[in-house]
């Protein structure tokens, strides 16, 4: 075999990083308006060359195995440096930019994503942000849907989560602590009290986000979540939960971070509990983060740090 034959070339990594987004040989033939026998074959190639099974084929299209979801995190940092050194060096345009985060629903999450697209300065970008349940937030990671998770964990929950993040092959990254605080609107009549108790909210509608199917109280987004209540309503986003807040005077438990610009009409007031809330990220333990997933965690820190809050790491 002649020498340098073996190694891997960058249009494969290209072909590879396309089919695993879609999910499909056939659509990401499509896409780089490649014939699909040779996106194929490339694939099979691909997977020779490494010398280990990188797809799951059938009827429906393509998933990852657990070597192919490890081997995109480290086709996407090449071709990414690449693109980097294509545009410092040889005056390319800037390469479409790539970033997926998944989280629970926090403001400061969504306020350093907004950062992040604001100064991207591409003409081209193609992100995602996901607020959703925490398994799920745990899947896309482990999926490579997402680059990072961000999701919490205190005594309660954490020897469930790191379980789960364990057996995902997934490492949880501490951010900050937070202490507990309620959201409430600004209308509600406990919104001038300098703390509160859960005495105090014993009559107010607690809102809390669904978990779906995996409704365990480990996997809660709020803290106290075994703790009854006579008046509880699930929902499925942020919007939604704010909405109640303004209309039933409801409240949630979170970690008192919220943006004024963009929730105005919510307030956070100290929980008087003794319980701390620990925020971090989530990624895989074995592949390095792309440049735009640093500048996210970047900017986290950044809006974390303007609440006056320590920031762990």
């Amino acid at each position: 075999m002649a020498q340098g034959s073996s190694g891997l070339t960058l249009q494969q990594l290209r072909y590879f990083i396309e089919v695993a987004a879609e999910g499909s040989i056939s659509a990401a033939a499509d896409l780089l308006y490649v014939a699909q026998p040779t996106m194929s074959a490339a694939m099979k190639d691909l997977e020779a060359r490494v010398g280990r099974a990188l797809l799951v084929r059938s009827a429906r299209g393509v998933t990852l195995t657990v070597d192919g979801t490890e081997f995109l995190g480290y086709a996407r940092q090449v071709v990414e440096q690449v693109a980097l050194l294509e545009q410092r060096y040889l005056g390319r345009p800037p390469s479409r930019r790539l970033l997926g985060v998944s989280a629970q629903h926090y403001s400061f999450a969504v306020d350093a994503f907004v950062r992040v697209v604001k100064a991207i300065g591409a003409a081209e970008y193609e992100f995602s942000l996901r607020e959703t349940r925490t398994w799920d937030i745990i899947e896309d990671v482990r999926t490579l849907r997402s680059e990072i998770g961000i999701l919490y964990r205190n005594e309660f929950n954490g020897r469930v989560i790191d379980k789960l993040l364990r057996d995902a092959g997934l490492v949880f990254h501490p951010l900050f602590l937070a202490e507990p605080h309620i959201f409430i609107s600004r209308g509600n009549p406990l919104a001038s009290r300098a703390h509160v108790t859960l005495d105090d909210l014993a009559d107010l509608p607690r809102l809390t986000f669904d978990q779906g199917a995996n409704n365990s109280f480990y996997l809660s987004e709020e803290i106290l979540s075994t703790l009854s209540s006579a008046q509880e309503i699930r929902v499925s986003d942020r919007a939604t939960i704010f909405n109640l807040m303004i209309g039933l005077n409801g409240y949630t438990i979170s970690t008192g971070i919220i943006s004024d610009e963009l929730d105005p009409e919510i307030v956070a007031i100290p929980l008087a509990v003794d319980e701390r809330i620990e925020i971090g990220w989530i990624d895989h333990a074995a592949i390095p983060l792309t440049e735009q997933a640093q500048r996210y965690l970047e900017e986290v820190r950044a809006v974390v740090a303007e609440f006056g809050v320590e920031v762990l790491g």
